[in-house]
């Protein structure tokens, strides 16, 4: 096959042509292909550049010119007017016959100072080139190679201009030949090439519009020839010999009704095949084990490759695959529109109709799927047949409006495999596809079938399914919303993107990096042919909570088959940066995103060692205030009631929990001691606020009547208060056994989810003893407020206003250490490190608030105390 159809025969099964290999292994692998009986040529992947499929092929339908033999009688005139030229530019397409080596003339025009005032020829040389020379007002260039004399059709443009009598002449697109100095020599300024002169295809005119001879008239076929009056640039030549006709300074344009054709010339008219993007591709010599370059239109023989962990994921997914979708898609089709094998099925080309056909059927049955997850294999054979579709040649007279529903179809099928609920199935084929971006670059081929539809009366297309959409104007644009794209593609982009913040000492540690915007892709159109140009635009991302620094980069996407695609900022800067959005600025146009690099805060060496400093001080008075305070009740005989046992039991696992939280570092040497402390240290601050929420329970019950008994509460209160951390602590431990503990400390571990096995728990606890304390508040103050006027109903306005804020006041402060609501600064803590010493005096002195307001303060302990001293003293 071509280099074209060899490329795409390994793309549709998930694999690539033979790469370049080191020069240490190229003889072996010579000797491992010669063991197999291949010879000769074989195609390479092309790694270092992309090489561009030809765009939009046409079929060009031109009349052609065939000269046949060499004689003295066969020319073409042709019927213009020339002006004078002071530059020119003259392109067509060429059929060399190689049956002869003698001088040809391509095409020769005259003026009556000059026969050769500006003409072509040509001749093969030994070694199977064609050798082109330029006549300008008599003067000759050099015989110079410029294709060879394959048989091929072959396309050429000859430039020159007055200024210093410059010259190139270009062949297939590439520039063979150039200089300056055709143009006579003297102290008179350089001419222009004369108007009002005789063109003449295929001869040499020794007179003015005719005496021709034999040997030097050309022998072979010619179409497609234009003049202008101007040097056409090398964008431009591609155009025209992409079948693109420049109109501007157009002299002549190929007509056959502005030809003088000789009865002997033959004139036809034929399909021709308009050429793609001039390339040469790389290929390996088996025999010589050495590298060269061959034209990509060649067919040559070719072998797939792939990478091995590739290759058993595939054959994995294969061997699990059920057939449901492929049977369902071939059933309702009533052929076979997918193959049920991807390494043995012959995939064949498409026609417009029949890959319209293939889609409907697809959406059709992944619309109506009973089961919404896709298998691995089904997302391989999806997008088997999505690049088979995006490989269609549309051609010229295809009906518009199958081509519009193509691209519906097209779309749905793409929003629909990219559902969330996919993205297990996208990790599983990983090594296969490298990630959703393959979906990316089939869209922007699809995109490229829909450049027929622009017209003068039609400016804009728009097809869209969900979160996905193409938009054609002069700019034709992508974009795929927030779904498992931006979730597969951010574990490439914590890997790839830039590291911008050091992990130093009051600086940023990096965390990761992930796709926070939906993914675009514009391109400009010219001719329906891409050129590239800058591009500003907006994107809008979510807006992150507990992010501590969040650095917003504009990042453009590679798609290569091999990496599977590379995040780069080359050419691209942040214009403006919004807390929901970014504006970013490119100087090429190609696939965007915006990537959110997230930072930790790091604090510096004082900071942390203040902090440890002021917890172990805290804890430690915590401790011994929490340790007093259980003896006390203990052993002065306080009488047993709810409100002393909840209260025991909640001392008990909290200073259980700071003594484990002191002396935790110490544990960190040994990892089994560190699991254990975690555990431990998880289940008893669990338990502490477990007993804070039975807390609130209990001081519930005495403000609302709660229709149960004593004893069917305290079981209650034990089953909330111990039962319930022992489960969440168990069930965490059987789910994340591996992911428990943290890497540098003895506590949960905060990179993954472990961390709301906790933190959850907590803010449900934090809430409903907020609610609490709000109704026992406003209970509190309707009383003082009814007893300030039973009592006191003649009081001024100031004393009851103090009575009511010291009835506000007193519950919040004796209730807030005993609740937990202390613990609602940790929420702040990552703001400023103000906070963290604010959250950490408040919680390390939670004990001693305890031991002053529930010991010191409290009647029952203190007439307790009270009555061991008569005792004693009687």
């Amino acid at each position: 096959l071509d280099w074209w159809h060899a490329d795409s025969y390994c793309e549709r099964r998930f694999s690539q042509l033979l790469f370049e290999h080191q020069d240490s292994e190229q003889a072996s692998l010579s000797t491992l292909l010669q063991s197999q009986h291949i010879r000769g040529s074989v195609w390479l992947s092309e790694r270092d550049g992309v090489l561009h499929k030809p765009r939009r092929r046409r079929d060009h339908i031109v009349p052609v010119l065939v000269f046949g033999d060499k004689t003295d009688t066969k020319y073409v005139k042709v019927l213009s007017d020339f002006p004078a030229l002071p530059a020119v530019t003259a392109c067509a397409h060429l059929q060399w016959d190689t049956r002869t080596q003698e001088i040809a003339t391509i095409f020769s025009y005259a003026v009556p100072a000059f026969m050769n005032e500006f003409q072509l020829r040509g001749l093969v040389d030994e070694e199977g080139f064609v050798r082109f020379a330029l006549i300008v007002h008599e003067h000759h260039s050099p015989y110079l190679p410029v294709f060879r004399a394959d048989g091929q059709w072959h396309h050429f443009c000859v430039t020159w201009q007055q200024e210093n009598g410059t010259w190139a002449i270009y062949a297939d697109g590439k520039r063979r030949a150039s200089a300056s100095g055709l143009c006579a020599v003297g102290q008179s300024a350089p001419k222009p090439i004369y108007g009002q002169g005789t063109f003449i295809i295929g001869q040499d005119q020794d007179s003015l519009g005719g005496t021709f001879r034999e040997k030097e008239s050309f022998s072979g076929n010619i179409t497609d020839l234009h003049i202008w009056q101007k040097v056409l640039s090398a964008e431009q030549i591609e155009k025209v010999r992409s079948c693109w006709v420049v109109e501007q300074d157009l002299v002549f344009g190929w007509n056959s009704n502005a030809l003088e054709v000789e009865s002997t010339v033959q004139e036809v008219t034929t399909q021709f095949l308009c050429p793609g993007p001039v390339e040469e591709c790389r290929v390996f010599e088996v025999g010589s084990s050495g590298f060269s370059y061959a034209s990509c239109l060649q067919s040559l023989p070719f072998i797939c490759c792939y990478r091995k962990d590739a290759y058993w994921q595939l054959q994995k997914a294969q061997r699990q695959s059920s057939p449901s979708l492929v049977g369902r898609v071939n059933t309702l089709a009533e052929r076979t529109v997918i193959p049920e094998n991807v390494f043995t099925s012959d995939v064949q080309d498409m026609n417009l109709s029949v890959a319209l056909d293939a889609l409907d059927v697809l959406a059709t049955v992944l619309r109506e799927a009973e089961a919404p997850v896709l298998e691995s294999s089904d997302l391989l054979v999806v997008l088997q047949l999505l690049k088979q579709v995006s490989d269609v040649e549309v051609q010229e007279g295809e009906e518009l409006e199958m081509l519009e529903q193509l691209g519906q179809y097209y779309v749905e099928v793409t929003e629909l495999i990219l559902e969330e609920q996919n993205i297990e199935t996208w990790s599983s084929v990983s090594q296969v596809i490298r990630g959703p971006m393959a979906v990316v670059k089939l869209c922007d081929r699809m995109m490229s079938h829909l450049a027929p539809l622009l017209t003068a009366g039609r400016t804009k297309i728009t097809i869209q399914h969900g979160n996905v959409g193409l938009r054609g104007v002069m700019v034709k644009n992508m974009w795929f919303g927030y779904g498992s794209l931006q979730h597969c593609l951010s574990g490439a982009g914590s890997r790839a993107g830039s590291r911008d913040a050091a992990a130093s000492d009051g600086g940023e540690k990096y965390l990761t990096t992930t796709v926070g915007t939906a993914v675009i892709s514009s391109t400009l159109l010219s001719d329906y042919q891409e050129i590239s140009t800058s591009v500003r635009y907006r994107l809008q991302h979510r807006v992150q909570w507990m992010v501590i620094s969040v650095c917003f980069l504009c990042f453009l996407m590679h798609v290569s088959p091999d990496a599977g695609g590379m995040w780069s900022t080359a050419g691209c800067s942040v214009v403006t940066s919004l807390p929901d959005s970014t504006a970013c600025f490119c100087n090429h146009t190609t696939n965007f995103a915006v990537l959110l690099q997230v930072y930790e805060r790091q604090r510096t060496t004082t900071e942390e060692l203040t902090l440890q400093t002021l917890t172990f001080i805290g804890c430690g008075v915590s401790f011994c205030a929490l340790i007093v305070t259980f003896i006390l009740f203990m052993a002065v005989g306080v009488p047993k009631s709810e409100r002393t046992t909840v209260h025991k039991n909640l001392i008990f696992a909290l200073a259980a929990a700071e003594a484990l939280l002191m002396f935790s570092d110490l544990a960190k040497t040994n990892q089994v001691v560190c699991f254990t402390v975690t555990a431990f240290l998880h289940l008893f601050f669990m338990a502490a606020f477990s007993w804070m929420l039975v807390e609130g329970l209990l001081l519930w019950s005495k403000v609302v009547a709660v229709n149960m008994s004593e004893d069917r509460r305290m079981k209650f209160y034990y089953v909330t208060g111990w039962g319930l951390p022992v489960v969440i602590v168990g069930v965490t431990l059987a789910t994340s056994f591996n992911k428990y503990v943290a890497e540098n400390h003895c506590w949960l571990n905060v990179q993954t989810n472990v961390i709301w096995a906790f933190v959850g728990p907590i803010l449900f606890i934090l809430a409903v003893n907020t609610f609490v304390l709000c109704r026992v508040v406003v209970v509190t103050v309707s009383s003082a407020r009814r007893r300030s006027k039973m009592l006191t109903p003649n009081s001024s306005l100031e004393k009851q206003i103090g009575i009511q804020i010291w009835a506000t006041a007193k519950p919040i402060l004796v209730l807030l250490p005993v609740l937990g609501l202390t613990w609602v600064c940790g929420v702040l803590v990552h703001l400023s490190i103000i906070w963290a010493y604010v959250f950490i005096v408040l919680n390390s002195l939670q004990g001693l608030y305890i031991f002053l307001v529930y010991a010191i303060y409290n009647s029952e302990v203190r007439n307790a105390i009270q009555r061991m001293k008569d005792k004693k003293k009687a």
